[in-house]
Order: structure tokens, then sequence, then C-alpha cells
């Protein structure tokens, strides 16, 4: 499949070479799959590392089966990216008809990409008393679709997933050969709805908690300055929640943020030392460029937070379209940026009014 450019674009020489990180947030991950599907059409970046958490691991271990698929089968780089295509929309149109009518995981498969408050259920329930059984469509997809050996042994694009640690909080990060279907189902591991996923005997919940998406991976095992992040929870709501509902729902939406905004600030912290001088750029550490690519920004009204339960087909499909229009006008306004300039003011986004200290060695290379 011939890769298509935006009208006036100018082919360079060779792809740039950008990281992703792809938050978590619900059935919301359409728009991000609508984003991929369009930078890989374009066919001008190639991918260093993804980074994704929940919604965001699926898509990212998607986009790189199929690529690791393809290049097995002696495909070119063009037909590797035609694939991860394939496999992403396969992934999510198989996500939409778990969900339909008469289908006897219809209530999972709602909550597959939920949040922390995506199930509305007595407080004294517990999945291991409702769902003894662990019953989670999404493993079985997965299982079928992906093919984990063959992302570790490709070399590039570097998938990284998170994970969080029950026992402390902790953000786990699997990669390589750890990166396995145990690992991705343990980042989309909801654990009002589903019993946690051990690994080597850590119990392990969804990875929005504590890292959504990580970055630090990105930075120090990954040799390109860009980051592209598609972002999926809104930092801002202009209305003040009332309802019971509305209000669990935007706890939500600043729980799963949280980790990001504690990365941003360390980004922020490091750039400030740099441009003081109180820092040499160089091996332990360097000035990132930060993009972003945002669902709320693409939309003409916020998404309703419940949307995120939503499997209809319908709902994915307008999502998919968004995140494929919203990537087209990104890159039209700053492919020429990847490699010279950020894009993502960070201290008005994500640190103005902040007066916590960020630690400096969060932002080191390995």
């Amino acid at each position: 499949m011939k890769a298509l450019l935006l009208p006036g674009a100018r082919r360079p020489d060779r792809p740039r070479r950008v990281n992703l990180a792809l938050q978590g947030g619900g059935s919301h991950g359409a728009f991000t799959w609508g984003v991929l599907d369009a930078l890989l059409e374009d066919g001008r970046l190639d991918f260093d590392g993804i980074s994704g958490a929940s919604a965001g691991a699926v898509n990212a271990v998607a986009l790189a089966h199929g690529m690791a698929a393809a290049r097995a089968a002696g495909g070119d780089e063009a037909a590797a990216r035609a694939a991860a295509r394939q496999t992403l929309e396969r992934v999510w149109r198989r996500v939409a008809g778990v969900g339909a009518p008469g289908a006897m995981a219809q209530q999972f498969a709602r909550l597959l990409f939920g949040g922390a408050n995506a199930l509305r259920v007595d407080p004294w329930a517990s999945p291991y008393q409702f769902n003894p059984l662990d019953i989670n469509p999404l493993r079985a997809l997965l299982d079928q679709e992906i093919d984990f050996e063959a992302i570790a042994a490709q070399k590039a694009p570097r998938v990284f997933v998170s994970a969080t640690q029950v026992r402390t909080g902790r953000a786990e990060i699997f990669s390589g050969e750890r990166l396995t279907l145990h690992a991705v189902m343990a980042s989309t591991c909801l654990p009002t709805v589903f019993q946690a996923v051990e690994i080597d005997g850590e119990p392990y919940w969804d990875g929005g908690y504590a890292a959504n998406p990580a970055l630090l991976p990105l930075i120090s095992q990954c040799e390109s300055a860009d980051i592209v992040l598609v972002q999926l929870n809104p930092l801002t709501r202009a209305q003040t929640p009332r309802t019971p509902f509305e209000i669990a729902q935007r706890m939500n939406e600043m729980a799963f943020n949280a980790s990001l905004l504690a990365q941003m600030r360390s980004i922020d912290f490091i750039h400030q030392l740099l441009a003081d001088g109180r820092l040499q750029e160089g091996r332990q550490y360097r000035r990132l460029l930060l993009h972003r690519i945002d669902v709320d920004s693409a939309l003409d009204e916020p998404l309703d937070a419940a949307t995120k339960l939503s499997t209809d087909i319908r709902m994915i499909e307008r999502l998919f379209e968004h995140g494929r229009t919203a990537a087209h006008d990104w890159l039209a306004r700053h492919f020429d940026d990847l490699g010279r300039r950020g894009t993502v003011d960070i201290q008005r986004d994500y640190v103005a009014g902040d007066a916590a200290a960020p630690l400096a060695p969060a932002m080191q290379r390995a």
C-alpha cells in the first residue's frame, strides 16, 4: 500500500524518527487508533519507541505486531506500516464485536478499557465475588491476535507497557521478553472488574494509576528526542461536576492524569536547569521535544467520560475518524518542527500554579 502525503507536503530523504506515548482512556482509545492509522499511512515517520498504558498498551502491541509480522514475511517498511494498520483495525473491530447485543460477555466488554470508577457496583462487592472465573474477553482476543515473541525480536519500535504494582503502588515497565500477554492484561486490569494479574508472584493493576503513559523508558532507552503524546484524558473541564457519577468520572480523569503531570513537571525542571547552565546536556540529561495530539482539541465539545464504557461501533468509528483528522492536522502544522523544537507549552499546560518540587534524577538517561 502506497503511503499518502498531505497536500503540499515534502517527503524527507529519510523518515523522521519519533517516540509515541499512548495514554489509556477507555474506548476513547479508538481515537488513538485513528491517529496511528494516519501516521502509518502518511509514511514520513519511523517509530523508535512506543510506551502505552491500558488501552494505549493494546494499541502499542497491535501496531508493533503488525510490523513484526510483515517484516518476518519479508515485507518492506511500506508493507510493515500497512500490516500495522490492518492489525489495529482488526483488534478494534473485534473489541466492538465482543460488545454486540446478546454476547455473553457484553457487560465485561463494555468495561475493558474503562477507568478506576468505570463500574458502578456495590462498593462492598469485589471481582473475586461477582467474577470468580475472572472472565475477560480481551485476554482471548489478544492471545489470538498478538505474537509477543515477534514484537520482542524486532529492533524497532521498542514497546514499553506500564502496570501498577498492587503492593507498592509503583509503576512496573514491561518490555522485550518481559512484554507478554500477562503484562498487557496487567496494564488493562481494572481492580473493580477483574482480579489482579499475577506476574512472577507480584499482583498488578491497571498501568494508568502509576504511569499513564510512562515517559522515562522513551528517554532512557530510545535515541529520538521527539515524543508525540496521544492524550485521551482531559486536563481541564469547564463545568463543575455535580452528580455522583460526574464527580466519580472527574476523579477518575484526575487520577489517571496525575502521573503524566508529575512526569511533565520533571521534564520542565530539567529543561530549566539546562537553560540556566546548572546541568550540562549530554548522556545523562537532554532536552526533549514534546508534541501532543489530544482528543478534546479534535472535537467540537469534550467527550462525556461515560462514553469510555461504550463499545458501540458507531462511536468507535467516529473516534477513529476524528483521530485520523487530528493526526493529519498535526502533521501539516508540526512535521517540520520534529527534531528542531517541541510544540507543547509544558509550563502553561502541565506546570502552571504547581508548587511541587520535581526530582532531577527522574529525567536521567540510563
